[in-house]
């Protein structure tokens, strides 16, 4: 099964010039957002719009996606796990990430290794996901924090 490669180092930074952030801020505020406006607010015609998009694209600087609520998709429990790790906590990472469950996977330095995202459907759902990382050979412990009341969500950042 092929992956996509591991989101860009701070290198290729360069890439996001002006035009780039503000091709995105346009995305932002409506991924379906038509290239001809897009174009128009940023100085561009549709066709250099089209193509800085799809760079963008290519070089996961950026996804255009429909983001949902999992609540009302049936996905009753939303959790934050938190994971202590033994030996080479990104291979431990890279094995958690590729679980469709999670949705969400960095590691992070602190108490925990590494951090996963997980939606699931009720809490036998819940407790089926956290059993299957428990399962990873490199997991040592792990810790749910269970999303009670989501206050605030955004996907504008980056580029203000």
């Amino acid at each position: 099964m092929s992956h996509p490669p591991a989101p860009h180092s701070g290198s290729e930074l360069a890439f996001v010039d002006t035009t780039n952030k503000a091709i995105i801020e346009q995305l932002q505020e409506d991924g379906r957002r038509s290239y001809s406006a897009i174009g128009k607010a940023v100085g561009l015609s549709e066709a250099a719009t089209r193509q800085r998009v799809q760079r963008l694209i290519e070089a996961q600087v950026i996804q255009v996606v429909a983001v949902t609520d999992p609540t009302q998709l049936g996905f009753a429990r939303q959790a934050m796990i938190g994971i202590r790790t033994r030996g080479d906590m990104r291979a431990a990472a890279d094995l958690i990430a590729q679980f469709p469950e999670v949705d969400y996977c960095v590691v992070v330095a602190g108490h925990y290794d590494v951090l996963a995202e997980v939606v699931a459907s009720d809490d036998q759902d819940l407790l089926r996901i956290i059993n299957h990382i428990r399962s990873v050979d490199q997991v040592e412990s792990t810790e749910t924090l269970l999303y009670l009341s989501l206050r605030k969500q955004t996907y504008n950042w980056g580029t203000r």
